[in-house]
């Protein structure tokens, strides 16, 4: 049955007050007041970088120099994947591109302990394969997927996973439900890779609040561009740096099979550095956090800040 429309303003109301109790706070583990960041490392000329040690990373919150106390570069950690595909009217003409790279991406990046789902969005949120780690399992789900325009049918979707219903490309909405209802109850590297042009016509939660629900429960987005005239880049790139992931332009199909390549070797290659913060106030508040090089020719990409753990 077609996933009902119960993403209500009232809820979008209350999450954003703080009435409604959502995940634990990003990057933090509460018992222990751990920041857990996850970073990739590039020189100047955009090639990945390993076997870096703890020394050769600094690590500030709001400018202040912080103890790195836990530090890894286990390429072989799990990691659990929200794959979000627009199936909307724009992106008619290069579904079938996107549908055939998309299981070509998951054939090479997961691992054994490695899950993934499957979601589409257009004027619905629709869940095609929840979390599994059965490659048959996810081709078939991304091979239903079709697009979904005014009058037309659409993909007859999966389990209880709410959507808008409010018409147009509800982009926001699938950010925001991949992060809050999925993955907010997975540990470890989590992340959301997005094919769409990121031009969101019918979300009724707002990009900031799409944003701030990935930061919440530590998941990266990562977005391919996927449009002929280039597509919402102010968008797409917003929610990447601030979430810690890449927006990469995807402009023919024949640029898919390179861009799902670059991301797969993101998630596959970084480190995961954790400290104690300076600042132990249980505020609630947003703090920033830089990474920065010892080797000036490399840079991390991670993301920018988490909220502290709320007043108890």
């Amino acid at each position: 049955m077609r996933i009902r429309a119960i993403l209500s303003i009232l809820c979008v109301t209350a999450l954003a007050a703080g009435i409604v109790s959502a995940a634990p706070p990003a990057q933090i583990r509460v018992e222990v007041n751990l920041v857990n960041l996850f970073a990739t490392v590039r020189d100047k000329h955009k090639a990945v970088i390993t076997g870096l040690t703890k020394d050769d990373f600094q690590v500030y919150e709001d400018g202040q120099l912080q103890e790195i106390t836990n530090f890894s570069a286990d390429s072989n950690l799990p990691i659990t994947l929200g794959i979000l595909l627009d199936t909307s009217g724009s992106e008619y003409y290069m579904l079938s591109g996107i549908k055939e790279a998309a299981s070509r991406f998951l054939g090479r990046v997961m691992r054994k302990g490695d899950e993934a789902m499957v979601m589409t969005f257009d004027t619905d949120v629709d869940l095609l394969a929840d979390f599994t780690a059965d490659r048959a399992r996810l081709d078939r789900a991304i091979n239903r997927a079709q697009i979904n325009v005014p009058g037309g049918g659409s993909i007859i979707a999966q389990g209880p996973l709410p959507s808008s219903g409010g018409g147009g490309t509800n982009f926001y909405d699938a950010v925001y439900l991949a992060a809050h209802d999925k993955l907010s109850g997975e540990a470890g590297r989590k992340a959301i890779v997005v094919l769409s042009d990121c031009e969101d016509t019918g979300s009724k939660v707002r990009l900031q609040e799409a944003i701030e629900t990935a930061q919440r429960t530590d998941t990266v987005v990562h977005i391919l561009l996927v449009s002929a005239d280039g597509g919402d880049q102010d968008t797409a790139r917003k929610i990447t740096n601030e979430t810690g992931g890449r927006t990469i332009i995807v402009r023919s199909e024949r640029n898919l099979e390179q861009a799902f390549d670059e991301i797969s070797e993101e998630l596959r290659n970084q480190y995961t550095l954790g400290y104690t913060p300076t600042n132990k106030a249980r505020d609630g508040a947003y703090r920033k956090v830089r990474i920065d090089m010892k080797n000036k020719d490399y840079s991390a990409l991670t993301r920018r800040g988490y909220y502290a753990p709320a007043p108890q």
